[in-house]
C-alpha cells in the first residue's frame, strides 16, 4: 500500500503559553474589556499593568495575537513608554520627580540620596522587595518640589530626612 504524500505542518506554540494561569486570565480579561476601543493597545497594556503591576514579557505574544498585531508592535509600545514595567515591582513604587522645577530646588541631591539609601538605580527594586524606584518627569507639584509619589500618594518638599522616614514607613 502506497502512502500519500503528507505535508507536515509544524505545531506553533500557543501565544502566551508560558504565562502562569492567573496572568493569562488577567491579560485575556484586559483584551476582552478593551478590544473594540480606539487605541486599544495602550488600554490593554494599562489594564494588564493595573491588574498585575507589570506587563510580563510572555504576555506580549498573547496581546499581539489577540489584537491582530505583530509582537514587534506590542514590544515597541511597551519599551517606548516609561510607564510600563516588564518586571514585577516592589510592594511600593516610589516615583521621584526629575523635572526642571524640582531640579531647581534640590531634586538632584534627593535623587542621589534615594539611590544610595535604597541601593538601587532607577527601575530597580530593593533587595527586600519593598520599594521600586522610578523616575517621573513632572508630578504637577512644582510649587512644592522636590516632589515624589509613593504609590498614589503625592509628597512635596521632600528632604533626605523625610525620604528616609517615608522609606521606613513603607518597610514597616
Amino acid at each position: 500500500m502506497k502512502q500519500a504524500n503528507r505535508k507536515v505542518i509544524p505545531i506553533q506554540p500557543v501565544p502566551g503559553g508560558n504565562l502562569p494561569p492567573e496572568q493569562r486570565l488577567a491579560v485575556q480579561a484586559a483584551v476582552q474589556a478593551n478590544r473594540d476601543q480606539p487605541g486599544n493597545l495602550l488600554l490593554v497594556l494599562h489594564a494588564v499593568q493595573d491588574r498585575l503591576g507589570f506587563v510580563p514579557p510572555d504576555a506580549v505574544a498573547l496581546i499581539a495575537f489577540e489584537l491582530n498585531l505583530s509582537r514587534a508592535e506590542v514590544h515597541g509600545v511597551v519599551s517606548f513608554y516609561h510607564a510600563f514595567r516588564t518586571a514585577k515591582p516592589g510592594r511600593h513604587v516610589l516615583h521621584l520627580c526629575r523635572a526642571e522645577a524640582c531640579q531647581s530646588v534640590g531634586a538632584a541631591a534627593l535623587e542621589a540620596h534615594a539611590k544610595k539609601s535604597l541601593g538601587v538605580d532607577f527601575h530597580g527594586t530593593t533587595a527586600d522587595g519593598a520599594v521600586t524606584l522610578e523616575p517621573v518627569y513632572c508630578l504637577g507639584n512644582c510649587a512644592l518640589g522636590p516632589a515624589l509619589m509613593i504609590d498614589d500618594k503625592l509628597c512635596g518638599r521632600v528632604t533626605p530626612a523625610r525620604f528616609d522616614q517615608f522609606v521606613a514607613d513603607m518597610r514597616a
